[in-house]
């Protein structure tokens, strides 16, 4: 009996405890991953679900996790197609007895999750194919913080983040071994285009702040470069709200996003940095960023449903409007604001927006505009090539007023564009 891995937001072979389970049993191991159709639908707002900028990314991180995976002897089969139907056929094929998978809890995941097991159920009714899940997305792993079950996260993110750092350890990385070679199965199915998915092919812009291309290879080229060839890393709490260029960041969230590196691999080598070139507040605020990543997620494994409801996760019932033509003006960056502007436009031409940008985008509709936060969340969702379910609708909670924000912050968005855009460069490269 043999051993999927179903690959999801998990594309990466160093630190994937899935596909370290699953080497670990007897059996082949066979990786598969989706790209399922309902992600490239458009949305009641008219909104692909997936535009251009993730999708070519995420594109690239499929064949890269192909050829690396296959230097493992592990094959990677990838599908045009709904999941629940292809898996029964290739547990059927493939002799599957268990599959391996990161924990998905969001409500489109575990859609896609009872559907495969309808199918697979009704199809190999004499099978028994055990699931074997796990949580694979965090820094800090639910069984080892300091609350007994997720209803007990705090609602302040500074209590979550000092409990945890003062009772919580960061597990080590696991890597595997080369399967003998007779594991490997050549597989016949390509990669689709970026066409083929829908979409249009493009070029990238030559003002991105997001020059990368996707996939593990390049998130642990982008980590070593930005450790260690340039040692920005200590100064990235000073140059992080920057807004011009590729390296005012560690623009790690890309990659984070779909699981092409792991936030326990990004600790572990800023252990290294702080071991062998310096310790100082720049290099801990990248794991304070970290772990600003891990509270969304435990509010989502909290508080489920809510994170998408309109009142959030406080049942706040504002008065939101939405407005057509509003929502125009925003996506195309004509508002009164030119640094709204310039943010909004960058997004639209690269997929990419700075955080300090997008707090700023983010307060102007929904506080200055008191738009359906919902619908420019779903923009978002859309466009970002760094989208992660949970960062993203936490983000739009915290700025709406509706979330994780105890101060309830509404941007004075000329004040933040004379701080962070003085000269007006930032704005003049994107409103020509």
């Amino acid at each position: 009996m043999n051993n999927l891995v179903w690959f999801r937001n998990d594309l990466r072979v160093n630190d994937n405890t899935s596909l370290f389970k699953a080497c670990k049993k007897s059996g082949k191991v066979v990786g598969v991953y989706f790209l399922d159709p309902r992600q490239f639908e458009t949305n009641k707002y008219g909104f692909k679900k997936t535009e251009k900028y993730r999708a070519k990314f995420l594109l690239e991180t499929l064949r890269n996790l192909k050829n690396n995976l296959a230097e493992k002897n592990i094959s990677l089969h990838i599908y045009h197609d709904l999941p629940e139907n292809i898996m029964p056929t290739l547990i059927a094929d493939y002799s599957i007895s268990t599959i391996f998978l990161q924990k998905e809890w969001t409500k489109d995941e575990i859609k896609v999750n009872c559907n495969v097991n309808d199918n697979c159920n009704f199809k190999n009714q004499n099978s028994k194919v055990e699931w074997v899940e796990s949580y694979d997305q965090l820094l800090f792993h639910p069984d080892d913080i300091p609350y007994t079950d997720f209803s007990k996260i705090p609602e302040v993110f500074t209590e979550f983040r000092k409990k945890c750092e003062k009772e919580s350890k960061i597990r080590t990385c696991v890597e595997i071994a080369s399967k003998p070679i007779e594991n490997l199965i050549e597989t016949s199915n390509l990669i689709p285009s970026l066409e083929e998915l829908g979409l249009e092919s493009f070029k990238l812009h030559k003002n991105t702040a997001f020059p990368f291309r996707g996939g593990e290879t390049a998130a642990l080229k982008r980590m070593e470069q930005y450790f260690f060839e340039t040692e920005n890393l200590s100064q990235y709490k000073k140059t992080r709200n920057g807004l011009i260029g590729s390296d005012y960041s560690s623009k790690f969230s890309a990659w984070l996003a779909n699981g092409s590196i792991s936030a326990r691999t990004i600790y572990w080598e800023v252990q290294n940095y702080e071991r062998e070139i310096c310790k100082n507040e720049d290099t801990y605020w990248l794991i304070f960023e970290l772990i600003w990543r891990d509270y969304f997620k435990y509010i989502s494994l909290k508080h489920g449903e809510k994170i998408f409801k309109l009142e959030g996760i406080l049942g706040k019932d504002y008065e939101w409007k939405f407005n057509d033509k509003a929502l125009r003006q925003w996506i195309n960056g004509n508002t009164r604001e030119p640094f709204v502007n310039a943010n909004m436009i960058e997004l639209q031409q690269t997929g990419f927006m700075s955080n300090r940008g997008r707090q700023n985008v983010a307060s102007y509709w929904a506080k200055e505009w008191e738009q359906d936060w919902r619908v420019a969340a779903a923009y978002f969702e859309s466009m970002l090539i760094d989208y992660d379910v949970h960062s993203n609708y936490g983000n739009w909670m915290y700025n709406s007023g509706v979330g994780n924000d105890p101060r309830d912050r509404k941007f004075n968005i000329q004040r933040q564009a004379e701080m962070y855009d003085a000269d007006g460069k930032y704005q003049k490269l994107w409103l020509k």
